[in-house]
């Protein structure tokens, strides 16, 4: 059930374990073929999918499009909220939901740079809240939930505007695609190893995407959308399910 469909009234008669999934994404660039919404366009097919296997087991709030994308700033277009005040917006989105009694957070993430700042927010939710054994406080990613071995494709894991995220947008809306046989493969590096070093976008790739959009297609967007909607169903189905004690991967 989504959060903008109901009265007040209906939203305070859910019980407190009702799960809340809160999406979070992006508007940024994405290199010269994608859309800047691409993140969010990508998440809310995902929550599309996802959100009626769980009819009214589970509360979907809005989808968040701002997220943290200082180190795309570089790049017309781009919107951003910065680290320090991306973590205080979610932390407030989370409280404001624990005001209203409910003790199951889900942040349900899109955009790789929400990422360190997400796990940090319920990181400090949880030590304002550490009297409490009810709550639990989550935050994922929707493409590091499952197993990410797919046949076919030239990469293992996600980029950023890469085979990946425009296989899936070629899938969902391939009129909102440029051209991918222009776009030269950028290899991600090492950019954490041995040492995580700070970097902006234009550290890792000039043109602003990293991977290798030319290799994708619709087929492959499909085969991404659907085995990633099912590990989010997986873990949501794990959260409905908590017995209110441990929580171990």
């Amino acid at each position: 059930m989504n959060l903008t469909d109901l009265t007040w009234r209906a939203v305070a008669a859910l019980p407190p374990d009702t799960p809340v999934v809160i999406p979070v994404a992006a508007l940024e660039q994405h290199g010269h073929h994608l859309p800047v919404f691409t993140d969010s366009i990508l998440l809310g097919e995902i929550i599309r999918r996802v959100e009626p296997r769980f009819a009214s087991r589970i509360l979907f709030a809005p989808l968040m499009w701002l997220g943290n994308s200082d180190h795309h700033l570089d790049f017309p277009g781009t919107l951003s909220a910065s680290p320090r005040v991306y973590l205080d917006l979610l932390n407030g989105l989370a409280e404001n939901f624990l005001q209203h009694g409910f003790r199951r957070i889900v942040f349900l993430n899109g955009h790789g740079g929400n990422d360190v700042p997400g796990r940090q927010a319920v990181f400090e939710l949880r030590q304002r809240h550490r009297t409490r054994a009810d709550l639990l406080l989550l935050f994922a990613t929707y493409w590091s939930l499952g197993d990410r071995a797919f046949s076919g494709f030239i990469q293992d894991e996600m980029g950023h505007a890469c085979e990946w995220e425009t296989s899936m947008m070629l899938r969902i809306d391939p009129s909102l695609v440029g051209d991918i046989t222009a776009a030269e493969p950028v290899e991600p590096g090492r950019p954490f190893l041995p040492a995580a070093r700070g970097w902006i976008t234009k550290d890792r790739s000039q043109p602003g995407h990293i991977g290798h959009p030319q290799a994708a297609s619709a087929e492959k967007g499909e085969t991404l959308l659907s085995r990633f909607a099912d590990d989010t169903s997986a873990l949501l189905e794990r959260v409905t399910s908590w017995d209110g004690s441990s929580w171990n991967g």
